[in-house]
């Protein structure tokens, strides 16, 4: 359902596919978007992936699966894929409710020309937005959703990306004249991404190493199967195992494989986080607003939290049992090397942030993408996201009118982009 009209000034709403808070704040650096407040660092939700992070930024219905290649576990194997980028946007092929929200959104098949195509796309995608807008009646608010800038970076780097704002501030700054302040523009993104060039992870060979057998159907229930859905050329995976007695052993599997930074998976009511340092407990007690943490570790510092955690006891901060409250983890650890990572992690697995929640994610190190083979050889990867760390996680809010919070969580987003 489209924006009404509020007791407030029309709102442009611009969600930027893919652009990290860092590129934005050094494209006002630049005297771009000078008419802007200052950029919020919008955290998104691991995995750091388009559709969970707008469905949570929107409070919309979650997407089927993590990506368009989705395993569905009352099936017990893949669906979706390429085949959603043919023909028509049909019901089945809208990943979450918020895209009924959307007034502009590319066509389909851009979505997939944008990663080969990105320059094109680019241009046409400007084209629509500002025609769109500016054919609008001038009562109500718009918001449009422009995916190709996450392309140009994914293929092309910062630098062309940097070209690409400065035709989006040219067109940002017309409307602005033509509408007044009577017109408040909202800037965002959905998800960071690391800016550096990404080679392959090879999971499925590892867990081949360690006995286990990768294949897209796991229906037969066969011992010691994984399903590992391999589509965008992203710095997570997801796991599905074949029975449940297999998930532990198979997130330890993988965390000698080069370029696994950490695994998670669920354990009761909590997650175990097993990495390259070690391996802790996170759980939760409470709910919504009367919320606390425990970082427990079993052996080591996966996440590189025991400081914090020493802090917080010094200060009176951590209960006898070791908990702390979500708001005073929130911020000591907002501008953490993973940002707000014991909520955020925690809820991967034990929230709906999907519908077909994986038994184990993996989150990457910046520097390594996993995804379709074919696909990988198609395009130079320049960039990517997906991952748990500050790169990917680190989105971006900013407005013409407000000045809003430095942080601000992905579940808390709405009512600054739509209240």
């Amino acid at each position: 359902m489209k924006s009404e009209i509020q007791n407030r000034p029309r709102r442009l709403l611009l969600c930027l596919d893919g652009v990290p808070h860092e590129l934005i704040r050094k494209a006002q650096d630049r005297g771009l978007f000078d008419f802007f407040n200052a950029p919020t660092k919008l955290l998104s939700p691991f995995p750091t992936m388009t559709n969970v992070a707008l469905s949570a930024m929107l409070t919309a219905s979650p997407p089927a699966g993590y990506e368009s290649l989705y395993f569905n576990r009352k099936t017990r194997q893949l669906q979706g894929g390429i085949r959603k980028y043919l023909g028509w946007r049909t019901p089945d092929k809208i990943p979450s409710s918020y895209m009924d929200e959307l007034d502009y959104q590319e066509p389909l098949m851009f979505e997939f020309l944008i990663y080969v195509a990105g320059e094109t796309v680019w241009r046409s995608d400007m084209r629509r937005f500002r025609e769109g807008f500016l054919a609008t009646p001038n009562n109500r608010d718009y918001f449009a959703f422009l995916k190709a800038t996450d392309g140009l970076l994914h293929s092309q780097g910062p630098e062309r990306l940097a070209i690409a704002l400065e035709s989006l501030d040219r067109i940002l700054k017309e409307i602005r004249n033509v509408c007044g302040n009577e017109t408040e523009i909202v800037l965002f993104s959905d998800h960071g991404m690391n800016l550096e060039e990404n080679k392959r992870a090879n999971l499925g060979t590892n867990l081949r190493r360690h006995g286990f057998q990768v294949q897209a159907d796991l229906g037969d229930r066969r011992e010691r199967s994984v399903c590992v859905p391999a589509f965008g050329l992203c710095s997570y995976a997801a796991a599905y195992c074949s029975t449940d007695d297999i998930v532990p052993e198979v997130a330890h599997s993988l965390v000698d494989e080069p370029g696994v930074d950490f695994v998670v998976y669920r354990d009761g009511d909590g997650v175990v986080v097993a990495g390259e340092d070690g391996s802790a407990r996170i759980e939760k007690r409470g709910a919504n607003g009367g919320s606390s943490y425990r970082y427990a570790s079993i052996n080591g510092d996966p996440l590189k939290l025991n400081s914090v955690v020493a802090a917080l006891k010094n200060a009176g901060g951590i209960d006898a049992e070791g908990f702390g409250k979500d708001g005073l983890w929130f911020e000591k650890t907002k501008a953490h090397e993973y940002p707000d990572p014991l909520r955020n992690i925690y809820l991967s697995l034990q929230s709906p942030r999907v519908k077909h929640t994986a038994d184990v994610l993996i989150s990457l190190r910046d520097g390594y993408y996993y995804g379709w083979s074919p696909f990988g050889r198609l395009i130079r990867l320049a960039a990517t996201h997906g991952n748990a760390l500050r790169s990917s996680s680190n989105a971006f809010l900013m407005s013409t009118h407000r000045h809003l919070p430095e942080y601000v969580r992905a579940d808390d987003a709405r009512v600054l982009l739509r209240g």
